[in-house]
């Protein structure tokens, strides 16, 4: 060896590291490239070969173990042939990206080298097929260079020791030998973002070493035909016991989930497989991965439910189910995944009610349902996810109010309920989302006016309220929001002065369109705000008022005192009989005393929502509490509902009906004035955690129930139908009697009459069949519902739970139970409240009231037993468990 040939080695190079373990460091067996300068090196090298004969130099280099080139090369091919002069180079390491080149062939007579790593170094064109020669090698990396070529048929023929092969982010073509399943030893196998086609080869189940396995962003298919749809790859890797992590995005397998997937290793940690074509359903099998953490099968055509099996995956902490077709509802299943952080069904064909209990899994940090067919509200529980990041529920049906709950999301970054059917005033607790950055409530109801306390959400960017009913101005507060970059509220109601200041200096006439009565800068497009203007038209209009209002009190001034004359004149006429009798009218309660009584309406005394309206809980200034219900007359129908329950709530009298005081009523203002039940609704107290009612509770509740609707059926002068038994509308006082309440869409059958129609929906789920189908309205509607509200009211079970789709209803669900399994189907809370010697008593009551209940359910109006029946058949169930647990 000259020493120009070593001098060779000079310009390949930063520089040169030496052991300091001799002197001269000439026995070391590493050879270091790194960035100090050629120069520096040069010197060093030369100093060195100075002071020891060629031979020894020769000594050197065949001790040469690892070669790291820096990012200075200029002729790779010269450098490469170099470095064959020593046989006992192990590593290769080649840096930063340089000129364009090729690898040449010698580089497979490095008969030794372990690792062979040429990352991101601008390489092009064919990989030398002699690499694949070399025996020893163990690993191989030439990720992100410009490689095009095919991989040579015998791959994994000659590389035995093989541990890491990754290929990934080039343009290699054709397809995966089968041969790289000789290759035994791999753990790592990372193909992703080539042009690879072809089937994945089924014999990779031969790699049983096999730990990470990346097939992302190529055009590989999974060998599935039209007779065997199933992707059989997946079955082979079921061998593979050491996988944890498996990558096959963006590739068009286009073939159903084997439920061998289910023979998958418990190592298994990570299944990505979006933007696959995966069709048919999610195996039930997937519950046995048991490791599972990270699931994700976006963008296929998967169909079907999601499986209940899936709460098996206790591990889980990221499933993205996404843009898919699946159906059914949201089981409660996946609310066992305690773990999840990432929960993503957007997109799909979902439907039914959000699961409350996904309040439970308080480490959900992402929460997208958007773009389903969900309905009814936002659960409470929801605000229990009190560092939910980004929470997307927009185009679906739910209804109802925003929940005040939404002030629990202190740290979201995004909330997204766009797209639905929400109604009433945004609530005031979302002011104190600091964090919020992004905002959309478009495309709803909502109605009342922009918050003034929207500035406190400092760091907003994003804000759409569009396509609403909110009235009134826009904040002039919203100018301190720096943040803000889009402001979307057209299509409302709102009035006023478009504020100038801050942030809408940039915005344009698309923030504004269609609005009631904006005004503001010509820039968008409205007219100018003129105050002088105003007050002009506003003395016109007192004044016209006068000159038209001052003749008329005159003229009525006189007729007065000509009445009065007269009357003088008649001493001796005797007093009407009018005046001889007592008047009693209701105390008379004014709009003013209502808004103080609630703290203006405060959120704090809200009891609860309805169709129409919420009821307030009100203490007047001589501290009596009163139940405030505020009807909503923005909501169609409110008018006609307020109307309708004044008429009957002045006639009815009973103690099981909810008592009506008083009525507040003016053009912009209605509102029932109600005894307060101070232990809530039924609902509360059959679904709330801390509340419990035991048997006798029960049944002395549908009693009371039964008592109300036998009054209204048979006692009163007309038939009267209440329409919407539920337990919302059954309230309890401090001895917890029942009251029925809300009568905003009952009907009264005239005499002789024993039905009536009507356009008015009920709530779903208690509605009878000829009512919600036919709109045919009979007292044998109200007894329909109360059979739901009996089953309801023993099970602690929605007719509208999850459980309940296709065929399988409330009714049918009761009907198969009896009678010997009673007791899958009761309230488990009645075991726990009753002695263990009483359960066979309970069971023996429940069956007894479910027959009843499916009495009141027949699908046949004629077929229904009447109120006075089932009044009477349950004071007989009273008797008889009163009688056998030793009560009385």
């Amino acid at each position: 060896m000259t020493l120009m040939s070593v001098s060779l080695l000079v310009p390949l190079c930063a520089s040169l590291e030496i052991s300091t373990e001799m002197p001269l460091g000439l026995t070391s067996t590493s050879l270091l490239f790194s960035d100090l300068s050629a120069e520096i090196l040069s010197a060093r090298i030369l100093d060195l070969l100075t002071q020891v004969e060629l031979s020894s130099s020769r000594a050197y280099l065949s001790r040469l173990r690892s070669c790291r080139l820096g990012s200075e090369i200029q002729d790779l091919e010269s450098e490469i042939c170099s470095l064959r002069m020593s046989s006992s180079i192990l590593e290769c390491y080649l840096g930063s990206a340089h000129a364009p080149c090729l690898i040449p062939e010698e580089i497979g007579e490095l008969p030794n080298l372990r690792e062979l790593v040429l990352d991101a170094t601008n390489l092009m064109g064919a990989i030398p097929t002699s690499i694949f020669n070399i025996s020893s090698l163990v690993t191989l990396s030439l990720l992100g260079n410009n490689f095009s070529s095919n991989l040579p048929s015998n791959i994994g023929l000659w590389l035995p020791n093989l541990r890491g092969l990754s290929l990934a982010v080039n343009k290699l073509t054709g397809i995966i030998p089968e041969s790289i399943s000789n290759a035994s030893k791999l753990t790592l196998l990372d193909l992703n973002s080539n042009a690879f086609t072809g089937s994945i080869p089924k014999m990779l189940g031969n790699l049983q070493l096999l730990k990470i396995l990346n097939f992302v962003n190529n055009n590989l298919t999974s060998g599935s035909s039209a007779s065997s749809p199933e992707m059989s790859f997946l079955t082979s890797l079921a061998n593979c016991k050491h996988l944890k992590y498996l990558f096959i995005n963006q590739n068009p397998l286009d073939g159903v989930l084997p439920t061998t997937i289910g023979n998958f290793s418990a190592s298994l940690e990570n299944i990505q497989a979006d933007y696959c074509g995966i069709r048919g359903n999610i195996p039930s099998e997937i519950g046995n991965v048991s490791n599972l953490a990270f699931l994700s099968l976006q963008q296929n055509g998967l169909t079907g439910f999601i499986p209940s099996t899936i709460k098996a995956l206790g591990k889980l902490q990221i499933l993205h189910l996404s843009n898919n077709k699946l159906q059914g509802a949201i089981p409660d299943d996946i609310c066992q995944l305690k773990n999840m952080g990432d929960l993503r069904l957007n997109q799909n064909e979902l439907f039914g009610l959000i699961p409350e209990c996904l309040g439970n899994i308080t480490s959900l940090r992402y929460l997208y349902l958007n773009s389903n067919k969900l309905t009814f509200v936002i659960p409470t529980k929801l605000g229990n996810l009190k560092d939910i990041l980004e929470i997307n529920l927009s185009s679906n049906s739910l209804n109802g109010n925003l929940p005040p709950q939404l002030g629990s999301f202190k740290v979201a970054i995004l909330i997204d309920f766009s797209m639905n059917q929400f109604t009433g005033n945004i609530p005031s607790t979302i002011i104190g989302l600091q964090n919020l950055v992004t905002l959309s409530l478009a495309h709803n109801k909502l109605q009342g006016s922009i918050p003034d306390s929207f500035d406190s959400m400092v760091s907003l960017e994003f804000l759409d309220l569009s396509c609403n009913d909110l009235s009134n101005v826009i904040p002039k507060s919203l100018e301190t929001l720096s943040h803000l970059s889009y402001l979307n509220v057209s299509f409302n109601k709102l009035r006023g002065q478009i504020p100038n200041g801050g942030p809408f200096a940039n915005f344009t006439v698309q923030s504004f369109m269609s609005n009631e009565a904006l005004c503001g800068a010509p820039k968008f497009q409205v007219p100018p705000c003129h105050t002088s203007s105003f007050h002009h038209l506003r003395k016109k209009r007192v004044a016209l008022a006068l000159y038209i209002l001052l003749p008329i009190a005159s003229i009525l001034l006189a007729m007065t005192f000509v009445f009065l004359f007269i009357k003088c004149r008649r001493r001796n006429k005797t007093p009407s009989n009018v005046d001889l009798l007592p008047t009693i009218t209701p105390p008379r309660i004014t709009y003013q005393q209502l808004f103080q009584a609630t703290n203006g309406f405060n959120e704090s005394n809200l009891l609860g929502m309805g169709s129409f309206g919420s009821v307030y809980k009100a203490i007047l200034e001589d501290t009596t509490i009163l139940a405030i219900k505020v009807f909503n007359l923005q909501v169609e129908g409110a008018f006609k509902s307020f109307d309708v329950e004044c008429e009957i709530m002045r006639h009815i009298r009973h103690r099981n009906l909810t008592k009506v005081i008083s009525s507040c009523s003016n053009l912009d203002f209605k509102a029932l004035v109600l005894e307060y039940m101070p232990n809530g609704s039924l609902e509360k107290w059959l679904y709330s955690y801390n509340y419990f009612l035991d048997m006798l509770q029960r049944l002395d509740i549908m009693i009371d129930i039964a008592c109300a609707l036998e009054y209204l059926h048979h006692d009163y002068s007309m038939p009267l139908v209440h329409c919407d038994l539920k337990p919302n509308n059954i309230l309890l006082d401090d001895d917890m009697v029942a009251h029925v309440s809300d009568f905003g869409i009952a009907k009264l059958l005239d005499l002789g009459e024993s039905v009536t129609h009507t356009k008015t929906i009920a709530t779903f789920g208690y509605i009878a069949p000829e009512f919600g189908l036919e709109g045919l309205v009979s007292i044998s509607c109200d007894v329909y519902s109360y059979g739901i509200l009996l089953m309801e009211t023993f099970t602690r079970v929605k007719p509208t739970d999850e459980m309940f789709f296709e065929d399988m209803t409330m009714k049918r669900w009761i009907r198969e139970s009896l009678p010997n399994a009673i007791s899958d189907v009761i309230d488990a809370n009645l075991f726990k409240l009753e002695e263990e010697h009483l359960t066979t008593i309970v069971l023996q009551c429940v069956s007894s009231i479910m027959e009843l209940a499916l009495s009141c359910t027949a699908e046949s109006p004629e077929e229904r037993i009447n109120m006075k029946d089932v009044l009477a058949t349950l004071k007989k169930v009273k008797l008889w468990y009163l009688a056998n647990c030793g009560r009385g």
